[in-house]
């Protein structure tokens, strides 16, 4: 049964990875995150892929077909793509792309006021795809200088915490924005990324999380198939995690399960 974005608007949708070469992009995650891959309904230059058979992200070749950063992109669906690009513009940021009509539905790419890019979708959308849910990115987070600008631009675009049923709602947690979207927490928006650098490590920028049974096959098969680690490995009472880039310098995070039983 498929589901409208309508039905989950404000919330994350989908993630893409914008790549040059998909060929060499599927290589890489198959080892690193145990994917598979199928054709995409969006043609030609798009893969959808699976993990354990259930669809999880997606791979595009976009990144040379719309002179874009090679990336991972979060998608939010919206209800009206049109009315998104307005409320994007009038708050000073960037429409780069769109919105333009894929498959069974609009997308649009965008970067808010302090340049992270991220997408919006409206259309049907993958029917229980939801952060934090199997294969599905583990987490989505927002690092920039100003969270609280930056939750007040998403929250108006987007229509977070809003008088529709349903819709998404935000609060402010130890010092980061939280994203709920009905029992599922979603997304974060953290602060701490320094002003004006060039290293686009540090730009503000979406992070995404995938989740993976063992971090350290994960960083040593990411080397094998030419990425590399950007970040000290880090932990919590719960999980370990680190960043990664992918061969084309796509960066990304792999997070998995504290070994408890030391």
């Amino acid at each position: 049964m498929s589901t409208s974005s309508h039905e989950i608007a404000g919330a994350p949708c989908w993630v893409s990875l914008m790549a040059r070469d998909m060929d060499s992009a599927q290589r890489f995650y198959r080892g690193v995150l145990d994917w598979d891959f199928r054709p995409s309904s969006l043609g030609a230059g798009f893969a959808v892929a699976l993990h354990e058979g259930a669809p999880v992200a997606g791979v595009g070749a976009l990144a040379e077909r719309f002179g874009t950063a090679v990336a991972w992109t979060p998608y939010f669906a919206v209800t009206d793509a049109d009315v998104t690009a307005a409320r994007i513009r009038e708050r000073g940021a960037t429409m780069a792309v769109g919105p333009l009509a894929f498959g069974t539905g609009r997308a649009g790419l965008a970067a808010d006021p302090a340049g992270a890019v991220f997408g919006f979708w409206e259309g049907a959308v993958v029917p229980d795809w939801s952060v934090g849910r199997g294969g599905a990115p583990a987490w989505l987070e927002l690092r920039t200088r100003d969270v609280f600008a930056a939750s007040i631009f998403y929250g108006e675009v987007l229509d977070w915490s809003g008088e529709r049923p349903g819709c998404c709602v935000v609060s402010y947690e130890h010092d980061h924005v939280v994203l709920r979207h009905g029992h599922d927490t979603v997304a974060r928006i953290s602060g701490g990324a320094p002003e004006e650098v060039p290293d686009p490590q540090v730009r503000p920028r979406w992070h995404t999380y995938f989740p993976v049974p063992d971090l350290e096959e994960a960083i040593e098969t990411a080397h094998r198939r030419g990425g590399r680690v950007t970040s000290p490995v880090r932990t919590s009472r719960m999980s370990r995690w680190v960043d990664l880039a992918d061969p084309e310098g796509a960066r990304f995070t792999v997070v998995a399960p504290q070994d408890t039983s030391a």
